[in-house]
């Protein structure tokens, strides 16, 4: 049986609470256990919101539970209707995370028959102890930044791997076909990559870091543009004088495929190939124009595909000047 970290903060942060309820005398001080054993989340930012929300939820609850027990008294009626008021009411306000919670706390006004200020000063009392060591345990997160830069070096070598084939298989299509599938596996890691940014960005409280989380979504586009470029590689054969030139580019892509390329010497090598194609001889057949349109087509789709990396770097060239 494997106890995760996750699980064990859980486990700390309610027993934490429950004492520190009991040890200020705090009625129905397990209610803290249970609040904050709910609002141990994945992240520090999903932490801090679960419960700044919950505490919202419970001013509504108690706003409402007030008027409703005071016209219908400490009834079950009266706690239907509160219900009938408060879900609605807090799901409009985006606070629908708090229904639970919050309506078991209301209970405890039931309960006791009573809406004193001492009494809801216990409730939310409550809540914060619960949500606050649950906010507390979670400012603990291992770092996952070298679990990233592996992801990083894992993709990136897979997208080296494809172009050089690419290059090597130019005109081959049986064997171009077998690339599919290593694109479909490239996709895999950089959604799981994808994944792990996310959390890491949930967990910068005082910063804003989506250094990572743009840099997978900017590899998800260049995959999709890859595997639009081997659809076509599938469909054209290149043209005699076009073989080396193309093969050239997709190799040199291949060799300086890297986080820290920008692209621009990419582009300017794609152009060079661009500017050959134009000034070649023109086609002779329908045959030739469908084949050179194609391979027209595949030169701008290498374009976006670089083009794609070169704004990423930009954008956060741009952003690291304004931060400094």
């Amino acid at each position: 049986m494997k106890i995760g970290l996750r699980t064990i903060k859980t486990a700390v942060s309610a027993a934490a609470s429950m004492m520190i309820a009991s040890a200020l005398g705090l009625l129905n001080p397990a209610s803290a256990g249970i609040i904050s054993v709910l609002s141990v989340t994945p992240t520090k930012k999903t932490s801090l919101f679960t419960g700044i929300n919950r505490l919202l939820s419970l001013a509504l609850a108690t706003g409402i539970a007030f008027v409703c027990f005071k016209i219908l008294g400490f009834t079950p009626w009266g706690f239907g209707v509160y219900l009938l008021l408060f879900i609605p009411a807090a799901v409009s306000l985006n606070l629908s995370d708090g229904i639970v919670v919050s309506s078991v706390l209301v209970t405890h006004y039931l309960i006791e028959k009573s809406l004193s200020w001492l009494l809801i000063g216990n409730e939310f009392l409550l809540m914060i102890i619960g949500v606050g060591m649950a906010l507390l345990l979670n400012m603990y997160m291992p770092d996952v930044e070298k679990r990233l830069k592996e992801d990083q070096e894992a993709i990136e070598a897979v997208f080296r791997k494809i172009l050089h084939d690419m290059a090597m298989y130019l005109n081959e299509t049986q064997k171009e076909r077998m690339l599919f599938e290593r694109c479909n596996e490239l996709k895999a890691l950089i959604n799981e990559g994808q994944d792990w940014a996310k959390n890491h960005a949930e967990n910068q409280l005082l910063s804003k870091d989506n250094y990572y989380l743009d840099y997978f979504i900017m590899r998800k586009m260049q995959s999709s543009i890859l595997k639009d470029m081997l659809r076509l590689l599938e469909q054209v054969v290149v043209e005699a004088d076009q073989v080396k030139s193309i093969k050239r580019l997709l190799e040199y892509t291949s060799r300086t495929f890297s986080e820290a390329n920008d692209g621009r010497d990419i582009l300017d090598q794609i152009g060079i190939v661009y500017e050959e194609y134009r000034q070649s001889a023109l086609p002779k057949t329908r045959e030739e124009f469908e084949n050179r349109a194609k391979l027209f087509q595949f030169l701008q789709l290498f374009y976006s595909f670089i083009e794609t990396k070169k704004e990423f770097a930009e954008d956060h060239l741009l952003e690291k000047k304004a931060n400094d």
